[in-house]
């Protein structure tokens, strides 16, 4: 294949537009993260840029030793975890029947889903209700009242209408009924949507800071972005105060940088586990067969 030169000088440009976006990107977190491993001096002085200097553990050390991070950091464990679940168990339940023709009334479901979409319930009613349902002061709270995303519910349910009905007429031939059909049929297909929909839903539940604010008063309960905003504006070190020689190497600044570094880099791991399908899945519904 022969490539024209307004071709080839279009994948120069875009390649050195990509990579200064790309560079926009990864410089910040990079300035972070060699903040986090630099001494009280360097950062105080401004010299630290995208290299630690005086290199130093001192500020993990620190934030490792505080209990408090750990509770935070447990509880964001599972709020994504058993969150994520919830969220691709609900949204793929009624994406499907939603997607089905044989369903009756699925156009009034549709239409208060799509008002769910645009209009949102005010704070004070959601508060009522999670006190009604003796949900204050738990996780579950952060979880249920979220276990569905109309915009999710949307893209999940056009994957469902992009599937061939001959493979779902075969499974009802072969015995199975709706549960099976789902089960053996649907889900299997639907990989690429569920890694791309279960990405979305657990960057949002690990990021959960409102409703955690709002419905949480027990300190052994808030998740990890409440104590890192803590941290971040008010200093607080919770049980692991810096000694006088640690002082020596830890600073206000260096602190908030390593915490930060821990509450991103773990959702940040899951996403090479699910690349293959994530790049599929992003093209969800775009094409219609």
């Amino acid at each position: 294949m022969v490539i024209s030169k307004a071709q080839r000088t279009f994948n120069v440009f875009n390649m050195i537009l990509l990579s200064l976006l790309g560079l926009t990107m990864i410089l910040p977190i990079i300035h972070v993260i060699a903040q986090s491993l630099s001494s009280n001096a360097a950062i105080n002085t401004g010299s630290v840029a995208f290299w630690p200097v005086g290199f130093t553990l001192a500020n993990y050390q620190l934030i490792l030793k505080d209990i408090s991070i750990w509770l935070a950091f447990r509880n964001s464990l599972i709020i994504t975890v058993c969150g994520t679940l919830i969220n691709l168990i609900a949204t793929a339940s009624l994406a499907y029947p939603l997607s089905r023709p044989e369903y009756l009334g699925r156009k009034a479901v549709l239409l208060m889903v799509l008002v769910t979409l645009i209009f949102s319930a005010p704070l004070i009613p959601n508060y009522l209700l999670i006190k009604q349902l003796h949900l204050l002061d738990t996780l579950w709270a952060l979880m249920l009242p979220t276990a569905i995303s109309a915009f999710n519910l949307f893209v999940m349910r056009s994957f469902f209408l992009n599937l061939p009905n001959e493979l779902l007429d075969s499974g009802k031939i072969d015995g199975c009924g709706d549960f099976r059909t789902i089960w053996y049929v649907v889900l299997p297909l639907s990989k690429p949507a569920l890694a791309t929909m279960g990405i979305m839903y657990a960057v949002a539940n690990w990021n959960t800071y409102s409703a955690a604010v709002y419905y949480i008063n027990n300190r052994a309960l808030i998740p990890l972005q409440v104590r890192l905003r803590e941290i971040v504006f008010t200093d607080m070190f919770g049980n692991s105060d810096p000694t006088a020689e640690m002082m020596l190497y830890v600073s206000p600044e260096g602190i908030k940088m390593a915490v930060i570094v821990v509450a991103t880099i773990p959702i940040m791991l899951v996403y090479p586990f699910l690349q293959k399908h994530f790049i599929q899945g992003m093209l969800v519904g775009s094409i219609k067969s």
